[in-house]
């Protein structure tokens, strides 16, 4: 397997600055990872421990307990006793619990977060453990019930599971049952064509589905099973037992919340006043907090008189009510985007967090908030970028001289291009010649008549444009007769759209670990956990 490094524009200038040029951003973050003393410095602030933050044996306790109910690998184990001991830090990062891991890209952010914990440790000569949050909170159920594979019909196939009952509740509080599991898997081995690899990989998810109950406990169990072995520790946010150990954090979260959202609304000015977009909207009177209700999770604001309630009124808190609430049932609490972070930083010793693109511009509205509870903005390590490039792939590029960038940015232009090179006849322009000749010949015609009647003008205009629009029909028939000619060609290009950019996005944001696997088994996902990639946002060519 070969691993080229390039560059790629992210699309977020905030990210993009961050990579590329420090000093453009440096007022909205605290570390500059491309320092070579950034480990250190915040190896050393983290071990003064001045700052607020989770007991070590207590996390080490619900980390264990879920550990064990997800069958992990004694790796990860090993690690979270290093945790236990306090001589070891942590990198993390996370992602919403989609199916069956949802697309290739949370495979890409847990190896960086391996990467970044190895080479950390490398730097510190102490452990440096990965972690892996998993959002189980998130309520957004449409956005993690489906998969997308690449049938062996070279189309894209979306895998829904499908439920009747799609409350706004924690993905890890939905429940799904053994039929559901069966059928979306049985979609899925329909999906996929044949190899050696299949019956092996079909028998692991059906085996992993067998023992969870939701999509973040089979999300759990899959990269367990994958990255256990490199000591990934998994944690799911949504899990009781974490709940109760954040009850502190969570009943400082909302007495402060006023003053917390001031520092987010300070820090989304300052990214605006430098000339960036906004990722994440702060809401003015936004708590920055979510509650459980009737099984719903509901995203709570302070109204005039200081209760909290929800945009549709149904919920309503005094303060104290909701300080009852973090005391006493912590768990009918959770995290929203802007304060999620801050409780990543009060759970763990975090040395650095590994993030997207997308997710550095809206950490860079966080700094105040991070300062005005008593915390640094951590480290961050933006996640590899991957795109795949199988032999076949690779070959048709080569054949039709497309870059990658040449695929993601300029396809149809390039194919376009390509087919008119092969345009001996000269169609469009014969036909273009035509048409022009017709209206020469027709356009005094039509002056002709139009002085004997005006009216006659009018069906001359109407008549002309019926004959363009003949012509113009013949044309685009003979480019059809032409294209034919290269069926093999088109079905090629079509290959390479749909491998590297299915439905115009990156491959990585759409199909499912299960898509490769099901090809090449998993040896090219640990030689990437094995190899010493480059942790500066380049994104990387896997020739598979």
């Amino acid at each position: 397997m070969q691993i080229e490094a390039i560059h790629r524009s992210s699309g977020q200038p905030i990210a993009e600055h961050y990579m590329k040029q420090f000093e453009r951003v440096s007022g909205l973050f605290e570390y500059n990872t491309s320092d070579s003393g950034v480990w250190q410095a915040r190896a050393e602030w983290l071990d003064r421990g001045d700052y607020p933050h989770a007991g070590r044996e207590e996390l080490a306790a619900v980390l264990l307990r879920y550990h064990e109910a997800i069958g992990g690998d004694r790796a990860a184990a090993a690690g979270i006793e290093q945790l236990r001991s306090g001589e070891a830090l942590a990198v993390v990062g996370g992602q919403q619990a989609g199916l069956l891991t949802g697309p290739l890209l949370v495979m890409y952010k847990a190896i960086t977060i391996i990467q970044t914990a190895r080479q950390a440790a490398e730097k510190l000569g102490r452990p440096v453990v990965p972690v892996f949050w998993i959002a189980g909170e998130d309520h957004d159920w449409d956005e993690v019930n489906h998969v997308h594979l690449l049938s062996s019909g070279a189309e894209v196939q979306r895998i829904r599971m499908v439920k009747e009952d799609e409350r706004r509740t924690s993905v890890s509080r939905t429940p799904v049952s053994d039929s559901e599991w069966s059928a979306v898997l049985s979609e899925v081995d329909a999906s996929l064509p044949d190899s050696e690899y299949k019956a092996e990989w079909m028998d692991k998810m059906r085996t992993a589905a067998a023992q969870s109950g939701t999509l973040s406990e089979m999300f759990a169990r899959i990269l367990s099973m994958l990255f256990g072995r490199y000591g990934l520790i998994l944690v799911d946010a949504d899990d009781p037992a974490l709940r109760k150990l954040e009850a502190p954090w969570f009943e400082r979260l909302a007495a402060g919340s006023q003053p917390l959202n001031e520092a987010f609304l300070q820090g989304q000015e300052r990214v605006k006043s430098l000339g960036y977009p906004v990722q994440a909207d702060v809401a003015a009177n936004a708590a920055n907090l979510f509650i459980f209700e009737g099984g719903e999770r509901t995203l709570l604001f302070r109204d005039d008189d200081g209760t909290l309630v929800n945009r549709r009124g149904t919920v309503r808190l005094t303060m104290d009510e909701l300080l009852a609430r973090a005391r006493r049932e912590p768990e009918s609490l959770s995290n929203n985007v802007m304060t999620r972070p801050l409780m990543q930083e009060y759970v763990f010793p975090v040395l650095a967090t590994v993030l997207g693109h997308g997710e550095i511009a809206y950490w860079a509205l966080l700094k105040q908030g991070f300062e005005h509870m008593g915390m640094k903005l951590p480290p961050i390590v933006p996640r590899v970028e991957v795109t795949l490039l199988e032999g076949a792939v690779h070959k048709y590029m080569r054949k039709f001289e497309l870059s990658v960038d040449d695929v993601f940015d300029r396809f149809e232009e390039r194919k376009n291009e390509w087919l008119k090179s092969r345009d001996t006849l000269g169609l469009e322009d014969k036909f273009a010649a035509v048409k022009a000749e017709f209206h020469t010949a027709y356009q005094p015609l039509i002056e002709l008549i139009a002085g004997l009647n005006p009216g006659l003008r009018k069906l001359g205009d109407t008549n002309m444009t019926k004959i363009d629009e003949q012509i113009d029909y013949m044309l685009a028939k003979g480019l059809d007769a032409q294209k034919s000619q290269f069926d093999t060609a088109l079905r090629q290009l079509e290959r390479i759209r749909v491998s590297l950019a299915p439905h115009g996005k990156p491959q990585e944001r759409v199909y499912n670990v299960l898509m490769v696997v099901n090809r090449y088994g998993d040896g090219w996902l640990h030689e990437l956990a094995a190899a010493r990639l480059p942790l500066d946002g380049r994104h990387l060519l896997v020739y598979l």
